[in-house]
């Protein structure tokens, strides 16, 4: 078993296999460009069980893309050649629309944050369906039953990552464990930490910044990639059928971000924190709906142009 996957931001692609297979005697695809992801299968073999619950996984991700099809690597490597190429002559799928009044989010800012995580700060990502007439509580409630199963099939979480269903009467939230890292102050990349679904048809996404020893950290290239992420994990839950959204990001505890180049592999030694002791606030209003391809083909476009409005809130941006 393989993925490849489209570095948008490098603009290349990598081949990954996945551990424990001695030969690659099947091959799954996730393709992810600035305008679309295909996946593909090949042909003519017979999948065993981890590679059967691999491609339900790949194949559920995206949801509303074609599949594709190949008989050897060197066939999948051209066909990835051809569709960057084809996807990036392409026009912007998005389209926009000045809202006409504004719209009413429910933001997270001031809610307790991780457990054994007190105070970190959180990265939240809110997407609203506008004028949509909201969920019946029963409505709310059946969606509430199957939020568990859809997160796992976007493949966001791993299948033994014990996820946390609760809910109340204006919203349905599953939260997902911190994984542990390997030493305390190992650098960690961001991570899905809440899925919640608002009785109004807002679906709200928690994770932690890229942080190290030093904290949490606001990076230039990692910020829309992580909204990318967090954009197109909101459209493979296939809760949101609305045309058009209004789309907002923000971030909890702001006065313990740091603007800086995260290093996956290294921490940090020294850091300065510009803005404690400050009062700010880091949090998007949407004064314009998009189209629902924000949550999939658009979602690069979309992330960039939120990330540089929030890193241009930060004291340290002046």
């Amino acid at each position: 078993m393989a993925t490849v996957d489209w570095a948008e931001d490098q603009k290349r692609f990598t081949v990954r296999c996945m551990p424990g297979e001695g030969s690659v005697q099947s091959l799954s695809s996730r393709f992810r460009s600035s305008s679309g992801r295909t996946p593909g299968r090949k042909l003519g073999v017979t999948f065993e069980d981890v590679q059967r619950d691999f491609a339900r996984t790949v194949e559920a991700y995206a949801t509303g893309v074609f599949r594709d099809s190949f008989h050897d690597t060197a066939e999948l490597m051209t066909k990835v050649v051809q569709k960057v190429k084809e996807l990036e002559s392409g026009p912007s799928p998005l389209s926009f629309a000045a809202l006409t009044q504004p719209v009413e989010l429910r933001w997270s800012l001031d809610e307790a944050g991780v457990e054994g995580g007190v105070n970190i700060p959180l990265l939240e990502l809110h997407v609203l369906p506008v004028d949509f007439a909201g969920y019946s509580a029963r409505e709310l409630a059946e969606f509430g039953t199957s939020l568990v199963d859809r997160i796992r099939r976007t493949g966001a979480v791993s299948n033994d990552v014990a996820l946390t269903p609760s809910s109340s009467q204006t919203h349905v939230t599953v939260s997902i464990p911190l994984t542990r890292p390997r030493r305390w102050d190992a650098a960690r990349a961001g991570e899905l930490v809440e899925v919640r679904l608002h009785k109004t048809g807002q679906v709200s996404l928690r994770a932690t910044l890229p942080r190290d020893s030093m904290g949490s950290i606001l990076d230039q290239d990692a910020l829309p990639q992580q909204i990318t992420a967090l954009l197109r994990s909101t459209g493979a839950l296939n809760l949101i059928q609305h045309e058009r959204i209004a789309v907002a990001i923000g971030v909890s505890n702001p006065t313990l971000t740091q603007i800086d180049r995260f290093n996956p592999h290294q921490s940090r030694t020294r850091a300065e924190l510009v803005g404690f002791g400050r009062s700010f606030t880091l949090q998007t209003e949407p004064d314009e709906s998009t189209s629902l391809a924000a949550l999939d083909t658009g979602a690069h476009e979309v992330a960039a142009v939120l990330a540089r409005v929030l890193i241009n809130q930060h004291p340290s941006a002046s």
